[in-house]
């Protein structure tokens, strides 16, 4: 059964007391509520700091943060795939030097036999 708590009832110790239950528990909780501005909201914008912007300025804020992401992303994509390519060509010559020394070894073994 779901537990209601008016949080603006609360005093400074409960309140803090509530927070702390709340990090113990999962990364991301979702929960039920009503704004009671629907003009102003708080945006997370990093390291636990929180920021009010009306709702148009965070709309704004959000498309400039995926704008960025996504800019970062183009920049990085090159990097990413000759980094998989090395990666392959040195799995790759590993794998010859295992199948060299493995094929050394039973010749070495059928040598002594």
């Amino acid at each position: 059964m779901a537990q209601s708590i008016n949080i603006m009832e609360l005093h400074l110790p409960q309140l803090e007391m509530l927070k702390n239950q709340l990090d113990q528990e999962v990364d991301s909780m979702y929960v039920p509520g009503k704004l009671h501005d629907v003009e102003h909201v708080l945006i997370h914008v990093g390291t636990g700091y929180y920021v009010e912007k009306t709702a148009e300025d965070a709309k704004d804020f959000f498309k400039r943060k995926i704008d960025f992401l996504t800019k970062q992303m183009e920049k990085i994509q090159p990097a990413l795939q000759e980094k998989h390519a090395m990666k392959q060509a040195v799995m790759e010559m590993m794998s010859q030097k295992i199948q060299q020394l493995t094929a050394l070894g039973a010749a070495q073994a059928t040598a002594k036999a």
